[in-house]
């Protein structure tokens, strides 16, 4: 049986990313999770964002979530970034390294990388 000091323990370590993953922040990640997502291995890739954005100290700014079917599953795994009142920037074939690619270079610096957009790939 686990101890309160224990679960006290584990709900402190887990803090920082179910704030990601609910969080209300100006700048949200959405990663496809319909079958067709998580079959193209969606699944790493949103591990790969919220554990991001946690390690970058992000999550007072970014909030990381999922949602079902966008409908271009030949493009799967992808994700979606909204920033206030920017037009949204699709991600596709998104893997656990363009994940990181993205936090940095979009996320961080700013720079949409273009060549892992829906546009490049169209």
């Amino acid at each position: 049986m686990i101890s309160l000091e224990e679960l006290a323990a584990i709900r402190e370590k887990m803090k920082d990313k179910v704030v990601i993953r609910e969080g209300s922040a100006s700048t949200r990640v959405v990663v496809g999770m319909a079958t067709c997502g998580i079959a193209a291995g969606a699944r790493p890739v949103l591990n790969a964002f919220v554990d991001g954005v946690a390690k970058e100290g992000l999550s007072d700014k970014v909030t990381v979530s999922q949602t079902g079917c966008v409908g271009l599953c030949q493009y799967e795994p992808i994700v979606e970034v909204y920033e206030g009142g920017k037009e949204k920037i699709t991600y596709v074939k998104v893997d656990a390294e363009k994940a990181e690619k993205i936090i940095k270079d979009h996320l961080i610096g700013g720079k949409v990388v273009t060549e892992y957009t829906i546009g490049a790939k169209a």
